[in-house]
C-alpha cells in the first residue's frame, strides 16, 4: 500500500435539525440517510463511506443531541459519545441562529478535542451577509480551536471546500473498508429507514417515534427483490392509525416506501407491509438490543 494514501473517520455531530444527514448524502453522492424536518429522524450511527484513488473517508452521521427521555434515547445518546472515540476529524454543525449545544458534556469535549475540529454554519441561504457575520463572531468566541465554514448543505455550497479540508486532515493509512463500500449497514437497514422516513413524513404527534421496522425478508432475484417487513407500534390504537381507513394509510406509506427503495436499488421491488403492537419496545432493553440500539 502507497504510504500516501489517506484514510479515516469523520464524524459528525449536532443539535437535531441541522442538516448533518443532508451533509453526509451530498459527500457521498448517495441517499444514505433518511431526512425529514421532525427531531429524532437519525436513530443510529449510520457510515457513508467515499473513495478515492489515494483516500478513504469513513462519515459518520449521528443522532441529532437532545436530553435523554427514554431508553431508546440514551441509546441514541451513546452513539453520539462513541463519534468521540474515534474520530480524526470532528464536524460539529450548526445552523444559523443556534447560540448553544443542548448538552453541556458535549460542547466541552468539542472545545477541549485534540483532533480537527469544523464548524459548519448551515443554512446560510436563509441568513443575510450582516446576520452570517455576527454568528461566525459568536462561534469563534465559543469553539476557538475550530475551523469555521459557512455552507449550505441543501444547495450544495462550499460543500467541496469542506471536503478538500477533509482531505487535507486525514491521516495517512491503508483503507478500513473495502475500495467499493458505500456503507457499513446491510440492506435491510436502508429498507427499514426508508419504510420508517415515510411514516415520518405521513403521520404526526407521537406516532413516527412510537415504530420501528423490522424487515423478516430480503429476497433478491436478477430483476426484482421481494420483501417483507412489520411495523412494530406500542398501542393498538396507533396500529389503527398506520393502518388507516381501509388500510389505505398503510397502502400509501407501502407505495412511497417502493418508489425510493427501487430508485436506491436500481431494481424492482414488491414490498408487503404489516403492523404489529410490540408494547413498550422503546424502554426495553432485550427490545432495544434486538433493533440494533444497545450494544452494551
Amino acid at each position: 500500500m502507497d504510504q500516501k494514501h489517506k484514510a479515516g473517520f469523520v464524524n459528525i455531530i449536532g443539535n437535531p435539525n441541522v442538516g448533518k444527514s443532508t451533509l453526509m448524502n451530498a459527500f457521498v453522492g448517495e441517499r444514505l440517510s433518511i431526512i425529514t424536518s421532525k427531531a429524532q429522524t437519525t436513530r443510529h450511527r449510520i457510515l457513508g463511506i467515499v473513495n478515492g484513488d489515494d483516500f478513504q473517508v469513513v462519515l459518520s452521521d449521528t443522532p441529532g443531541i437532545i436530553k435523554p427521555a427514554y431508553e431508546m434515547q440514551k441509546s441514541m445518546m451513546d452513539f453520539v459519545k462513541s463519534a468521540f472515540e474515534d474520530a480524526d476529524v470532528l464536524i460539529y454543525m450548526v445552523e444559523i441562529g443556534e447560540k448553544e449545544l443542548k448538552d453541556e458534556d458535549f460542547f466541552n469535549k468539542i472545545i477541549h478535542s485534540k483532533i480537527p475540529v469544523l464548524l459548519l454554519l448551515n443554512k446560510i441561504d436563509k441568513s443575510n451577509q450582516e446576520q452570517l457575520e455576527a454568528q461566525i463572531d459568536l462561534w469563534k468566541s465559543k469553539v476557538p480551536n475550530a475551523e469555521i465554514f459557512p455552507i449550505s448543505a441543501l444547495e450544495n455550497f462550499n460543500v467541496k471546500e469542506v471536503f478538500d479540508r477533509i482531505l487535507q486532515l486525514l491521516p495517512e493509512s491503508p483503507p478500513y473498508y473495502p475500495k467499493d463500500a458505500l456503507t457499513d449497514k446491510p440492506e435491510r437497514f436502508f429498507v427499514n429507514e426508508t419504510i420508517r422516513e415515510k411514516i415520518l413524513l405521513n403521520y404526526d404527534k407521537e406516532i413516527p417515534y412510537a415504530v420501528e421496522i423490522e424487515t423478516e425478508e430480503f429476497l433478491e432475484d436478477t430483476n426484482i427483490i421481494r420483501i417483507r417487513s412489520v411495523i412494530m407500534v406500542e398501542r393498538d390504537t396507533q396500529k389503527g392509525i398506520i393502518i388507516g381507513h381501509k388500510g389505505a394509510a398503510l397502502k400509501k406509506v407501502g407505495i412511497q416506501a417502493r418508489e425510493d427503495l427501487e430508485k436506491f436499488f436500481g431494481k424492482q421491488i414488491h414490498i408487503e407491509l404489516y403492523v404489529k403492537v410490540n408494547k413498550d419496545w422503546r424502554s426495553n432493553a432485550y427490545q432495544l438490543r434486538r433493533f440494533g440500539y444497545n450494544q452494551k
